[in-house]
């Protein structure tokens, strides 16, 4: 389980915890953390420009170790090429939600250490409602996308608190 994986995804929706188990796995592996969030937006909440995230994307997918979390599901089967491993935190639509809000009470108006510098955490109904979806309109392409990953790369799929927590503790 992970033994010489360099290179590990880390996805699932948002509100699954995917960046605070991507920090953890990285102290646990000495693997750097990339948030994929840093680097697609800017201040204010603006995209980057398709071309310019396209360029930025093979940027980090070409780096020989990484922890690279985020959703991006339009990108996964680009970032699969490069993977290791992919580690699926698929966890329930309403504990998604739960950590959102509790995220964004925590962070009012201020900056987050996984997203892009001047995007403050604020409500966003859009987001919620996307949220609220993903499971129904997102999560059948992501689980697809996987089971057509490429024979070498390891998919783990963690469904629960207790096998985020468990496998980190196996890890290291």
């Amino acid at each position: 389980m992970l033994d010489d994986r360099k290179r590990i995804l880390v996805i699932g929706c948002s509100g699954a915890g995917k960046s605070t188990f991507a920090r953890r796995l990285g102290d646990t592996t000495g693997l750097p953390v990339v948030h994929l969030d840093v680097h697609f937006w800017r201040p204010g909440w603006k995209t980057t420009p398709d071309d310019e995230w396209a360029e930025r994307l093979e940027e980090l997918l070409a780096e020989p170790a990484w922890i690279m979390e985020g959703n991006y599901h339009v990108t996964l089967p680009r970032r699969l090429q490069f993977a290791d491993a992919v580690i699926h935190v698929d966890l329930p639509r309403r504990l998604c939600l739960a950590r959102i809000f509790k995220r964004l009470l925590w962070w009012w108006g201020r900056t987050r250490v996984d997203i892009a510098p001047g995007c403050r955490e604020g409500f966003d109904w859009p987001f919620l409602e996307w949220v609220w979806s993903f499971h129904r309109e997102v999560r059948p392409s992501v689980l697809a996308t996987l089971d057509a990953a490429p024979p070498d790369v390891e998919v783990i799929t963690l469904r629960s608190r207790r096998e985020v927590g468990e496998f980190v503790s196996r890890v290291g």
